[in-house]
């Protein structure tokens, strides 16, 4: 199921990405350069606003100082698509974060399929359960910072049919990873709040 944010109030679409953007979640971004992907996980990672519906992710710099492929694709194509890293794809996810020469695609080097779901968008990883298709906004200079953040507008979402537990509130369930200082973490069950007195 793909949700065209523009049929969807801010309420709606508050409810989508509350559901999906999990603290502190990681943002397992695909970009398209001009012959290959390349995918990067990205843990600096928060929804800003439903209304326009919106992301920023800070994206660091290699270790010879130059920036990210992410960055550069981001900025050339002024799109790319954000997917959800699930239990399933945790140990891929992780391979990713490794630098690769620029030539080399993530997706080649640790086998990650990807598929198209999104019109005029890169691809998603074939078996996440939510991804959204973004496009560019704009840079946040921090002066002196080692990353970067960008923010990205929020155009379509993708919820998987096994994620999507109800289609028309939604009710969105799916297995996040979350980053935890240097480790990984899966969500436990899930709590409900207490009643405010």
């Amino acid at each position: 199921m793909i949700y065209d944010l523009e049929d969807i109030d801010a309420t709606g679409i508050y409810h989508i990405m509350a559901q999906t953007v999990i603290p502190r979640p990681i943002a397992w971004i695909v970009t398209q350069s001009e012959d290959k992907i390349n995918i990067a996980p990205f843990s600096f990672f928060t929804p800003l606003s439903a209304s326009p519906a919106t992301v920023v992710v800070s994206i660091g710099y290699k270790s010879d100082g130059s920036l990210k492929d992410t960055m550069t694709n981001i900025q050339k194509n002024k799109k790319c698509t954000i997917c959800m890293v699930d239990e399933n794809n945790l140990e891929k996810m992780h391979f990713s974060s490794k630098e690769l020469p620029l030539e080399i695609s993530e997706a080649d080097e640790f086998s990650i399929k990807t598929k198209e779901v999104f019109e005029n968008f890169p691809s998603i990883i074939e078996n996440c359960s939510v991804a959204y298709a973004c496009t560019f906004n704009q840079i946040i200079n921090l002066g002196d910072s080692r990353t970067v953040p960008v923010v990205l507008n929020v155009k379509n979402i993708y919820i998987s049919k096994n994620a999507l537990k109800d289609e028309k509130k939604p009710i969105i369930s799916f297995n996040p990873v979350a980053r935890v200082a240097r480790e990984y973490s899966f969500l436990g069950e899930n709590i409900k709040a207490p009643k405010i007195p």
